[in-house]
C-alpha cells in the first residue's frame, strides 16, 4: 500500500494564478501525486476511460489520471476530497451527458463503497452535485475529449481561454462554496474579493 502525502491536503494553484504554464502545474503536481498503481481498482473502473463499458458508461467524463490532473489545474483545485469531489463533478458535467441517475449513483458509490481516503463525506457530495450542474451549463468544451499535450506550454489563464472555461463562473461558485464551507480550509482557501 502506497503511503499518503500530506502535501496533498496542503497543494493549491489557485484560479488567479493564472501565469503559470501547465507544463509547470504540472510538475508541481506530480511532485507529490500518487502514481496511477497506487488508484484504487474501484476508482478506476469508474473514472478511467479504460473500463467506458455497459453498463459502467452511464458515468460519463471518464479520463486518465493525466488529465485528471491537468483539470485539477485548470478549475484551479487543490488535491482534497472537495476538490477530487469538484474536479471529477465539473468534467462529467461538461460532457453534457451525465443525467441524474448516474449522478445519484456515482455519489451512492462514492459516498459508500470507495475505499475510505477517496470517499466522500456530505460536503464533498453536495460539491460534486453542484460542479456537475456547473459543467453542464459552462459554455466550456467537454473535458474528457481535450488533448492537453498541445497546451502544456501554455498559461493556465489561456488554456482557460482556448478551452472556454469561464474564470468568473468558477470564482462565483468559489465564493459561494467558501461561504458555506468557512471551517473547510480546502474551501475557504478558494474564495477571493472582487477587484
Amino acid at each position: 500500500m502506497a503511503v499518503y502525502n500530506p502535501e496533498l491536503q496542503r497543494f493549491h494553484l489557485p484560479l488567479w494564478e493564472g501565469d503559470v504554464t501547465l507544463r509547470e502545474g504540472m510538475r508541481r503536481l506530480l511532485a507529490i501525486g500518487n502514481l496511477q498503481s497506487e488508484v484504487p481498482f474501484l476508482v478506476k473502473i469508474l473514472e478511467n476511460p479504460a473500463f467506458d463499458v455497459p453498463p459502467l458508461s452511464i458515468f460519463r467524463g471518464r479520463v486518465t489520471l493525466e488529465q485528471h490532473d491537468c483539470i485539477h489545474l485548470l478549475l484551479g483545485r487543490g488535491t482534497t476530497l472537495y476538490d477530487e469531489a469538484f474536479t471529477i463533478g465539473f468534467t462529467m458535467g461538461s460532457t453534457k451527458k451525465m443525467s441524474t441517475t448516474a449522478t445519484r449513483m456515482f455519489l451512492a458509490i462514492s459516498s459508500r463503497y470507495y475505499p475510505k481516503p477517496y470517499r466522500f463525506p456530505a460536503v464533498a457530495r453536495r460539491i460534486f452535485r453542484d460542479a456537475v450542474h456547473l459543467g453542464a451549463v459552462s459554455d466550456c468544451r467537454p473535458l474528457d475529449e481535450v488533448d492537453f499535450a498541445s497546451l502544456m506550454d501554455l498559461p493556465l489563464r489561456e488554456v482557460r481561454r482556448v478551452l472556454s472555461v469561464e474564470e468568473t463562473l468558477l470564482q462565483a461558485y468559489y465564493n459561494i462554496e467558501a461561504k458555506r464551507n468557512p471551517d473547510i480550509e480546502a474551501c475557504a482557501r478558494l474564495k477571493r474579493e472582487a477587484h
